[in-house]
């Protein structure tokens, strides 16, 4: 790793350190209901192990399976963390660039799409874009395994 790439790392993750400080405050019930913390390509996951993990109904009720805050994601069970990492660490990029402001820059997006006549959350723009870099990435992955590269 240079240099530059290194300061660029510890950059990102200073600036998103106040969100993941939010992530690290509210994964803290969850561990101790029983969810498990893992470093995963630096970021923090916790998750149920299983989807029949005991965990409170909250957990089961929430709309959605995993949610991001800075270098922390908290996802209902590992089974659906391993499905949607690709898309939780491409927030985490969108959070080493936005910080602090992502709060504020994620929930207007969806504001604007609102507004528009649009879906807040499927046409927000940094689901859309992280939609879009998970589709390069399986398309990549794809062709690699179809020439029969290493993934």
């Amino acid at each position: 790793m240079t240099r530059s790439t290194t300061l660029s790392r510890v950059t990102g993750y200073v600036w998103a350190s106040p969100c993941s400080l939010v992530g690290l405050l509210l994964a803290f019930p969850a561990v101790l209901l029983g969810a498990r913390p893992r470093g995963v390509r630096g970021v923090i996951e916790v998750a149920a192990a299983s989807p029949q993990a005991r965990l409170p109904a909250l957990l089961r009720t929430l709309p959605f399976r995993a949610i991001t805050f800075g270098h922390v994601v908290i996802g209902t069970c590992t089974t659906d963390l391993d499905r949607l990492r690709d898309h939780e660490h491409q927030h985490v990029r969108q959070y080493e660039l936005w910080g602090p402001l992502f709060f504020v820059a994620y929930p207007l997006s969806s504001l604007v799409q609102w507004a528009s006549g649009n879906h807040p959350y499927l046409h927000n723009r940094f689901e859309v874009q992280a939609r879009a870099k998970c589709g390069a990435l399986d398309a990549a992955r794809a062709a690699q395994t179809r020439s029969g590269l290493p993934r």
